[in-house]
């Protein structure tokens, strides 16, 4: 006697049998979701790629995005600044387009996410404040995601259209299970120390004035050119002085000005930097019987910044919820929400040399531009 999903039986035959099949549990094969269907792994065609997201979750890093780099082959992940928020550079099929958009396309348990702003790839390190959400993920956590399923080749635009040519990432995110409830926690705490100039092979104040006194005397910081320089140093700032009024044009009142700035040693990464402790909480909720599955979790994310004025505090809640109403109905319920709080150095505007194309800022997002740039006065 047998059945499928059932352990076969033999038994000797006799008049009035009854005979009861055990269960045959077994292992499901691999499949591949791909958005509008799944279809086991050796009939789909297409070129697929599947992580489990637990095993490529980067402790301390928060944006879900960041978590595939390195992971799946033929993905390049390049991350153009560290800001959270800023959606990195991602390329599952290279570069499909010379002035169009190459990103992949974010599908969320069948939802189609798209991007805030639509930011290039030479934006992305422009510095513009657009860029800070630029990230279509930046708001799911990642205590809550399943997996990841990346759609390389083209099969995938036949199912998501034209905007999944760049490729398709499809995050799955955790369901309840039937017959287990569970509460889980997870605490990731990091810290960062400020740097230190011992980590830097550089001059102090008095090495590098006896560099500018040595460029002074063979011609190269004169009167006439250095103070209509745009980044002129300390010269610049001791001729405008001098032109002004404010400091008497001889060799004495030059010499002691110069003097005072071979002692004037600041600790940049003392006013820049702090040593912060960044926190990652989530607790969830999942249980669930023959009738109804339902999994919930809220998360809190409070970065106070390892640079200056770079505070970040997200804020996400999860719920996924199913109910077998009837044997071939069934209904499924999805929500989320995410709120973010945050300061970031950045700019709205800049200016583009189209003859040696260096771009020029007032704020620049580098914390060091202030102290390279200027006389530090």
């Amino acid at each position: 006697v047998s059945m499928i999903g059932m352990q076969t039986e033999k038994v000797k035959a006799k008049n009035g049998m009854r005979i009861m099949l055990k269960n045959e549990d077994t292992q499901m094969t691999e499949v591949v979701v791909t958005g509008h269907q799944q279809m086991d792994k050796r009939l789909f065609t297409g070129a697929a790629a599947t992580v489990d997201a637990e095993k490529i979750k980067l402790s301390g890093m928060a944006d879900v995005s960041r978590s595939l780099e390195g992971r799946v082959a033929g993905v390049q992940v390049t991350n153009v600044t560290s800001t959270f928020g800023a959606s990195p550079k991602i390329r599952v099929r290279g570069a499909t387009s010379i002035y169009g958009n190459s990103k992949p396309l974010w599908v969320v348990d069948g939802v189609i996410y798209e991007d805030n702003v639509d930011v290039s790839a030479d934006d992305l390190a422009s510095g513009d404040a657009k860029t800070l959400i630029s990230s279509a993920v930046a708001g799911l956590n990642s205590d809550d995601i399943e997996s990841f399923t990346v759609l390389k080749d083209g099969s995938a635009t036949s199912i998501y259209g034209a905007r999944a040519m760049g490729g398709v990432i499809v995050v799955t995110t955790k369901k309840g299970s039937k017959g287990r409830a569970s509460v889980n926690y997870t605490g990731e705490f990091t810290t960062r120390i400020k740097p230190s100039y011992n980590n830097y092979n550089i001059m102090n104040s008095q090495e590098q004035m006896s560099i500018y006194r040595e460029l002074e005397q063979k011609g190269w910081l004169n009167y006439a050119d250095v103070p209509n320089k745009s980044d002129s140093g300390i010269y610049g700032k001791m001729y405008n002085l001098i032109t002004t009024g404010q400091l008497a044009n001889t060799e004495a009142a030059r010499n002691a000005f110069l003097r005072e700035a071979e002692y004037r040693n600041t600790d940049w990464f003392d006013l820049l930097f702090s040593n912060a402790l960044s926190q990652n909480h989530c607790v969830s909720l999942s249980s669930g019987t023959e009738k109804s599955q339902y999994y919930a979790s809220i998360s809190a994310m409070l970065d106070p910044g390892w640079s200056k004025q770079s505070k970040v505090n997200r804020y996400t809640a999860n719920l996924n919820a199913n109910y077998n109403i009837f044997k071939k109905l069934s209904f499924n319920m999805i929500a989320n929400a995410s709120y973010r709080k945050q300061r970031a150095p950045g700019t709205l505007g800049s200016d583009v040399d189209v003859v040696s194309g260096e771009v020029k800022r007032d704020f620049d997002i580098n914390p060091y531009s202030y102290a390279l740039n200027t006389s530090r006065v």
